[in-house]
């Protein structure tokens, strides 16, 4: 089916396929290339529960029909040790979503249960290299969860998504500026209103060709706008489509994989939930966003960033929050 100029195949796993950030573009992401690269095959594992088999079904038969060439294998399974067995990649996007009413502990403890079960299959089915990035929310402390139980791998190789929060920095950067290119903006924290977006480092690209430093042309005002935008967003896209982000989440899942395979551009950093260090002032062990760089399939943090006060104060109250929901779920 593939010439020799194909790579060996990846095994990568998507929880929740059958749901709508899969279906938004995810999975055909993956199939186009766009994650890995167009001469890197792929074998599909789409981790569902139960009552989604059947729908995911379907997924399954529109993705034969994209006819994608990178496709080698695909398989739906309902357990997770079938799907973690040798997993290359695995993008952990199902987790249960929060209902009217639910609290945000009481949506903590519903995805414990869910990413220990996940946690505990990696830990036996894994491999030393399998990557792993958790995309459902709470992203951070799902993340957390999910490491502890797979003592097995190291915690390096797990990930959660704050690249949709790093991205709608750059989009709003971008909108009060005019600017053609922005990069180097950063986000701190939880995946929460209290995540800390920095514009500070970032530069950009005017419509004359200029490159300058985004800081030159955001006042105090419009980086506050930006601050609160990047905060709420979330929740504004739930109130006009009633449903959460899809779209811009699956591009983002992918924009992160593809930059921790591939490695980020020379002088260039994104945002990444990673396992802390203690930098910036995040407890160690606790997952929090960073600003990081990818090398060789390894991330590392991008220390000597410059922050305000404000900032400081930010990322510790966000830090506590974090602190928080690991207490409630370990």
């Amino acid at each position: 089916m593939f010439s020799s100029s194909f790579k060996e195949p990846l095994r990568v796993v998507v929880s929740g396929a059958a749901g709508q950030i899969s279906y938004s573009g995810l999975l055909s992401k993956l199939l186009n290339g766009d994650c890995f690269g167009r001469d890197t095959p792929i074998e599909l594992r789409l981790l569902e529960i139960p009552p989604a088999v059947r729908a995911c079904e379907g997924v399954v038969k529109e993705l034969h029909d994209c006819a994608f060439p990178l496709l080698k294998d695909i398989k739906i399974t309902t357990e997770a040790d079938e799907a973690f067995d040798g997993v290359d990649y695995a993008f952990l996007v199902g987790a249960f979503p929060r209902k009217k009413g639910m609290e945000r502990s009481d949506l903590l403890q519903r995805n414990k249960d869910i990413f220990v079960k996940q946690g505990k299959s990696l830990n036996r089915f894994g491999k030393e290299t399998t990557k792993v990035v958790v995309v459902g929310n709470p992203a951070n402390t799902n993340a957390l969860i999910c490491s502890e139980y797979a003592h097995s791998l190291p915690k390096k190789n797990f990930s959660c998504m704050s690249r949709l929060d790093h991205n709608r920095t750059i989009s709003q950067v971008a909108k009060h500026t005019g600017a053609t290119h922005v990069k180097n903006c950063c986000i701190f924290g939880n995946h929460s209103p209290t995540m800390v977006p920095v514009v500070e480092p970032a530069t950009l690209e005017t419509k004359e060709g200029l490159t300058v430093a985004a800081d030159c042309l955001l006042t105090s005002v419009s980086k506050e706008m930006i601050t609160d935008t990047v905060r709420q967003r979330g929740s504004e896209i739930i109130a006009f489509r009633g449903l959460s982000s899809a779209l811009s989440a699956a591009k983002a899942a992918v924009d992160h994989v593809k930059d921790w395979a591939s490695g980020t551009q020379p002088g260039e950093f994104v945002s990444m939930g990673v396992c802390s260090d203690g930098s910036y002032g995040v407890p160690e062990g606790l997952f929090s966003s960073y600003p990081v760089v990818c090398k060789g399939g390894e991330w590392s943090i991008v220390h000597g960033l410059g922050l305000s006060e404000a900032q400081k104060e930010a990322i510790e109250i966000s830090a506590k929050e974090l602190l928080k929901e690991a207490e409630m779920v370990l």
